[in-house]
């Protein structure tokens, strides 16, 4: 059954709870703070990539100093961190837009708010869960994220910038009311018995098997998803992203469990699949409702697939019984470093650009990525998989017999 299989190896409730709390409250708000940023910059070109280049910069250097501070007292530097949080999503929804100086200042100290306990926050989700059911239980968390993201814009749907910035600093507040009475009785103040080196950990081979395709992947999709608005237009476009948001909370349920049973590979190379034919697709016809109906589905599919197995399992697998902080780091500064690129790359799409010609680079890289996962070991032992096939085929074989007994 499908419950005695996802769930043979639990982990107690009340340690995946505080893991859940914290994880979808801090990736809720970092999107929908991203969103909210973006929407507050009422100001010239250079002045608003100066504004986010230097939020992203505070994320980058705040997120390397943050595995080396967090992972000494890991409840209590991250309780303190979802407070500051809180307090500088405030600040932000009274003083951006001021004046470029002070959006500087606060966009730094708010980009180092949002990095310093990122890798931290999803090595607790590491810690919390094994091997056998990270999927699954990431699957559950970036569910749990999907619904948020939808229940929280439609609430604020109808305020101001500022109205909803001051909205998510009361949802970091409600995360942090939630978290600690949770984890404060856990035994979070001893570091992991190894540290690994920056140069160790990417000295292993299957960390760059994997690492590579995951920064070929974000490299394609933030280059070009202004080109999609452009293609699309910014209202249909906004649509599409919400919709996608519902698939792909859907869908990281279903590539957890799979991510569980199938590995983790097999997974990855789905959601490389469905991203190339969806960009291959786009390509060759030209926008239209329909092509952005396949593309929603598609990207929302690949999105949830993604989300399970890269995004909450697969730097967890590979750090094994070392500090996580450091993989998750490695594994989330290519997606979130790339975001920056939207902006960069947006001032350049003019009216002439060739999007198709975009589209079909798009799709050949994609594919390309494809080929370092093909020679990538699964981080699922082969045994576990071997286990389920065997459960499978037995269950299979039982309610044969029981048709025609």
């Amino acid at each position: 059954m499908f419950h005695s299989r996802v769930f043979e190896k639990r982990i107690p409730l009340r340690k995946f709870a505080a893991a859940l709390f914290l994880v979808s409250n801090s990736i809720v708000w970092y999107i929908l703070t991203n969103y909210f940023l973006a929407k507050a910059l009422p100001l010239r070109q250079n002045e608003s990539l100066l504004v986010l280049g230097t939020y992203y910069a505070g994320i980058a250097v705040s997120a390397v100093v943050g595995t080396m501070v967090f992972r000494r007292s890991r409840v209590k530097w991250l309780s303190l961190w979802m407070l500051f949080g809180a307090a500088m999503t405030a600040l932000l929804s009274v003083s951006l837009g001021s004046n470029v100086s002070i959006d500087l200042s606060v966009s730094l100290v708010f980009g180092i708010s949002t990095g310093a306990g990122l890798p931290s926050c999803l090595a607790y989700f590491g810690d919390a869960t094994s091997v056998e059911n990270r999927g699954t239980y990431g699957g559950i968390t970036w569910g749990t994220i999907g619904l948020f993201v939808l229940v929280l814009l439609a609430v604020t749907r109808n305020l101001t910038t500022a109205q909803s910035l001051g909205a998510l600093a009361i949802w970091r507040l409600l995360g942090f009311i939630a978290f600690y009475p949770v984890s404060r009785n856990e035994l979070q103040t001893s570091p992991p018995a190894h540290i690994q080196s920056y140069k160790s950990i990417l000295d292993r081979r299957d960390m760059i098997l994997y690492l590579l395709p995951w920064v070929l992947f974000s490299l394609v999709n933030f280059i070009e998803a202004p080109i999609l608005q452009k293609s699309f237009g910014n209202t249909a476009a906004d649509l599409s992203s919400l919709v996608e948001v519902a698939i792909s909370g859907v869908f990281a349920l279903v590539g957890g469990f799979l991510a569980d049973t199938v590995g983790r590979k097999r997974v990855a190379i789905m959601g490389f699949i469905l991203l190339g034919l969806e960009y291959a697709f786009l390509s060759i016809f030209s926008a239209t409702e329909g092509t952005l109906v396949v593309y929603t589905l598609f990207d929302g599919v690949a999105w949830g697939m993604f989300a399970a197995v890269f995004f909450m399992t697969m730097w967890g697998d590979l750090a094994q019984d070392n500090q996580k902080e450091r993989y998750y780091l490695l594994g989330g500064l290519p997606y979130l470093l790339a975001s920056f690129l939207s902006a960069l790359v947006k001032p350049f799409i003019g009216v002439n650009f060739q999007t198709s010609a975009a589209f079909s680079l798009a799709s050949f890289f994609l594919f390309l990525a494809m080929l370092p996962l093909m020679y990538a070991p699964e981080t699922l032992s082969e045994k576990r998989i071997r286990e389920m096939e065997l459960k499978n085929y037995l269950e299979t074989a039982k309610k044969v017999k029981e048709k025609y007994a």
